[in-house]
């Protein structure tokens, strides 16, 4: 599982369908979440990732160290589902995607993070899985950090 995780000031997911768009999700203070799934991941990588993303100590403290994690400033995540972050670009010009998971799959996963934060007091916006969408964002530092459950990176 890899996600790309930005501190933001504000996010907004916004749903694309012919002729109107929809705002799914929308967070003030927090961190800006996108979750790509593989084919291999589990239950275990979900709640890996879920508790990085709670525990990660990337908002500063009063001496302006980052020092303090979500679950210290009490702060929100948008979760927005993006296959694409399994594009595997070195051959062609055109990407695979074949390391990311089939739909059901992903959904499932893409899920269970956004129930393993909320578990831990965490408020969660979403995306829509599937769907074209735009997401708009303030990234607050900018800190932006890229997770993998493998720890490849």
């Amino acid at each position: 599982m890899r996600a790309v995780i930005q501190k933001v000031t504000h996010a907004e997911v916004n749903v694309i369908e012919t002729n109107h768009s929809e705002t799914a999700g929308k967070i003030q203070s927090g961190l800006m979440v996108l979750l790509g799934v593989g084919h291999e991941d589990t239950e275990a990588d979900a709640r890996y990732i879920a508790d990085k993303i709670a525990l990660l100590r990337i908002f500063e403290d009063d001496a302006g160290k980052l020092n303090l994690s979500l679950k210290d400033t009490g702060g929100s995540v948008l979760l927005v589902s993006q296959f694409t972050l399994y594009a595997d670009a070195r051959n062609g010009r055109r990407p695979s995607f074949s390391q990311a998971a089939k739909p059901e799959q992903a959904n499932r996963l893409y899920q269970q993070v956004g129930a393993f934060l909320e578990q831990q007091g965490i408020p969660v916006e979403t995306g829509r899985f599937q769907t074209h969408m735009q997401v708009s964002l303030c990234n607050d530092g900018p800190v932006t950090l890229l997770l993998d459950s493998q720890k490849l990176f």
